[in-house]
């Protein structure tokens, strides 16, 4: 009807059908039948222009970057895209002015104690700049690329960085003359990175690059030219840091789990030594014992000036890295406790004392700041941080004094007292929406310009989208029009596991209210009779008196009028601790105290009343030889109850169903195909005793078929997809939702997130999983009809199919 160069949204029909109103560009259209013509509804709106106005915010907690001048005299921060110097205690602070809303998001010192190195956006990718931090003045601009460039470090003078470009390319850079050279071309993948190093004798830079979806640790050497791969496994060793003596390279690794598809997990810190070193010898210790000190000549009790900087004698060059490379993995050294998880490794050396600081989640679950100190003679000390508890940290040195940005605040870290102490910081700023909104949707388009897993981007011209709702820019009024439009423009790729997720305290709600459910199931058509006491709901207990067929009187002594929406007795802001209900039943009272449960609890126990029916369904058809396990997702709660109803009842069985459908996805396919692909391979068995298989659960020794539909999503249709390539057995139902891309995500400037679908799921053959999806091998269909009837052909064909097997 329509042939329009751009969708169109929300058609409604007149009741007379002589018209429809749809949406085309923000803009009301009619389409007149009869003429077949479209029209633009022409009318003026007038709203309050809000976005231009300033708001205040304050840096405090809300620190995102932060550095420490080379004199120990002054700190540079970030916060909320803005630029800020201070002296170390935080009392006089200044904004940098820079003239845009453009984000800053790190900043380093340069060596002249005066000036900053920071990362600011342009058309949305990250560019680097330098400007005075010690008055006005304007920025200058040292890189321009269409491509982000982050994690710049620096070495201990502050004359030379390191940092990565894009997703291929790590740089050095130096900061006297801002000449960038390309040191490696390499798989780093542009975002979720480690930062790069420079050793502290400045002869390499180790870096993080990927091969085969893990990282392993190079190092390059600056004057030689040449790349060493340290690691070379097939596991991720990331996040690596020179110890200050260049004798170690620390990391963090599973070791021997595979961070993907799952992620990291069980990590642990490890050093490794560059060469073969010996332990300390005691018996060097003894004989400093007997070393006579010189006594001070009256020249050197004379009162001593300080020199300036500049005219101090050079400190003595660090010894030169040697690598022997041979075992260097079989060297590997386990720092800090066997039992929780580590990570972020940063080394402090004082003496003869090693100080290895991590974040850990080794007591009681939860993460913060540990420190594992390591000494000749003594054994290794492992002891928390005392002072706040922080998921995440950044340490850095001014002269000699170390400071600690965590959770948004910036602290003194005192390693002689292992303490961490606030600087107090607070300090106003303005900025308005309107620019940082723009901002926003630059970074976010160029985030996907950059990362989108598919480079054809799904045929969709990216460049040209991003113009095409860039000119609606100028009539966003509130946050809730920066969603529409920027869901919108991602929708353009047609893509699964998109969105941008935003919120301000500009939405904040005054009124909240929700809904208390009983696990009292009520009759459809008479909404205040009782129908059935859902099981494993907070009616579902041992002295809830109530049952089928009372009738709703009083909840906390109010008596209900059955014209009213039942809803009402129920809603109130928050959820009431208990309940008191009354039921009639033959004419008698019945009271009932309850606790309430949330909504979704309701919903969910529902879903497993279903399961049930499923499960009784197919062991009665079966007489009791096939087991029904489903998974609701592939998420960690999921695999446990799956793992739990294969070990406790389906082993017993002769056969498997196992149902996907309606399957939300998570990250558990492997864990569930490698279980579903056992096979015996031998039996053991006590004198006198039965012969048993090993090993103990052998699923695919019988027969298995999976069930899937039209909304088997996501890790669902990676585990259907596995499923048929390791031929573990039939798949019944219909086509998958085609709704799998694995994705991580990006934060903006104001705290709001972005997806991104960066890494795409192809079957062995090469054919992509998001547009394909997963054909059943029997085609079953489940309708409408079928399911107010509460009738299940998929299920029946499955029973069905196996009983043949069976047979």
């Amino acid at each position: 009807l329509t042939q329009f160069g751009t969708s169109i949204k929300r058609p409604f029909v007149s009741a007379n059908g002589e018209r429809v109103v749809f949406e085309k560009d923000y803009q009301l259209y009619v389409y007149d039948v009869a003429s077949k013509q479209s029209q633009k509804l022409n009318f003026t709106i007038y709203r309050n222009d809000i976005l231009p106005k300033q708001q205040e915010f304050d840096v405090k907690g809300k620190i995102e970057a932060m550095d420490v001048s080379p004199d120990g005299k002054k700190l540079a921060f970030v916060s909320r895209g803005e630029l800020f110097v201070s002296d170390v205690e935080g009392k006089f602070i200044r904004k940098i002015a820079r003239n845009t809303a453009e984000r800053a998001t790190e900043v380093q010192w340069l060596p002249d104690n005066r000036s900053l190195i920071f990362s600011q956006t342009l058309g949305g990718y990250f560019n680097w700049y330098t400007i005075a931090a010690d008055g006005p003045g304007k920025e200058k601009q040292i890189t321009n690329e269409k491509q982000n460039n982050r994690l710049l470090t620096v070495n201990k003078a502050h004359t030379q960085g390191v940092y990565l470009s894009g997703r291929e390319e790590v740089k050095l850079i130096d900061l006297k003359t801002f000449i960038s050279k390309t040191i490696a071309t390499d798989e780093i993948w542009g975002f979720g990175n480690s930062q790069p190093f420079i050793s502290p004798n400045g002869e390499y830079v180790v870096y993080n690059a990927h091969r085969n979806f893990e990282n392993d640790i190079f190092v390059y050497g600056i004057k030689t030219g040449k790349t060493l791969n340290l690691t070379n496994s097939g596991v991720s060793e990331s996040e690596p840091f020179w110890s200050p003596d260049n004798k170690y390279i620390y990391f963090t690794s599973s070791r021997t789990q595979p961070e993907y598809p799952y992620g990291t997990h069980d990590a642990h810190i490890y050093r490794m030594p560059l060469q073969k070193f010996d332990e300390a010898f005691r018996l060097d210790k003894f004989k400093d014992l007997f070393k006579e000190e010189k006594k001070d000549t009256i020249a050197n009790k004379k009162t001593s000036i300080k020199k300036p900087l500049s005219e101090q004698p050079s400190p003595k060059p660090a010894a030169e890295i040697m690598i022997d490379t041979e075992d260097l993995m079989k060297r590997l050294e386990r720092i800090g406790p066997e039992f929780g998880s580590q990570n972020s490794p940063y080394v402090i050396q004082k003496g003869e004392k090693t100080l290895v600081y991590y974040t850990s989640d080794q007591a009681e679950g939860k993460r913060a700041i540990f420190r594992t100190t390591l000494q000749p003679f003594e054994a290794s000390k492992t002891e928390k941080v005392n002072g706040e508890d922080a998921p995440g940290y950044n340490i850095a040195t001014g002269g000699d004094k170390y400071y600690l940005l965590a959770s948004g605040n910036i602290y003194t870290l005192n390693i002689d007292n292992n303490k961490m102490e606030k600087v107090d910081i607070n300090y106003k700023f303005n900025r308005d929406l309107e620019s940082e909104f723009r901002q926003m949707y630059d970074e976010a388009w160029a985030g996907l310009e950059e990362n989108y897993y598919d480079g054809n981007f799904h045929g969709t011209d990216w460049k040209k989208m991003h113009d095409r709702y860039s000119v609606y820019l100028p009539y966003l009024n509130n946050r809730a029009d920066l969603r529409l439009l920027l869901n919108d423009l991602l929708g353009e790729l047609n893509s699964s596991h998109q969105g941008f997720f935003s919120n301000g305290s500009e939405e904040n709600k005054i009124l909240h209210y929700r809904t208390m459910e009983t696990g009292i199931v009520f009759d459809n058509d008479d909404p205040y009779k009782v129908s059935a006491l859902l099981k494993n709901s907070n009616a579902d207990k041992a002295d809830i008196a109530t049952r089928a067929g009372d009738r709703l009187k009083s909840v906390n002594g109010v008596t209900v009028d059955e014209k009213q929406d039942r809803s009402f007795y129920f809603t109130k802001p928050s959820l009431d601790r208990e309940l008191e209900l009354t039921f009639v039943r033959d004419g008698k009272d019945i009271d009932v105290k309850i606790h309430p449960e949330p909504t979704n609890e309701f919903v969910d126990n529902l879903y497993g009343s279903w399961i049930d029916n499923n499960r009784k369904l197919v062991s009665e058809k079966s007489k009791s030889r096939i087991a029904y396990v489903y998974m609701k997702n592939m998420g960690s709660g999921a695999l446990e109850t799956f793992l739990e109803d294969m070990v406790d009842d389906a082993y017993k069985k002769d056969a498997l169903i196992l149902d996907l459908r309606y399957n939300t996805g998570g990250n558990v396919h492997d864990a569930v195909l490698r279980f579903l692909a056992q096979r015996p391979y031998l039996q053991w068995q006590y004198r006198g005793g039965q012969k048993t298989e090993q090993p103990n659960f052998a699923p695919s020794a019988k027969p298995i078929i999976l069930l899937v539909n039209e909304q088997t999503l996501s890790d669902g249709e990676m585990t259907a997809t596995g499923f048929k390539a390791l031929g573990l057995g039939k798949i019944i139902g219909t086509e998958t939702y085609r709704w799998i891309i694995f994705t991580s995500g990006q934060g903006l400037v104001d705290g709001s997130f972005y997806r991104i679908p960066a890494w795409g799921c192809f079957t062995l053959d090469g054919k992509d999983i998001e547009k394909t999806g997963v054909s059943p091998d029997i085609y079953v269909k489940t309708d409408f009809t079928d399911r107010l009837e509460n009738k299940d052909p998929q299920l029946d064909r499955a029973i069905d199919e196996i009983m043949k097997q069976l047979k």
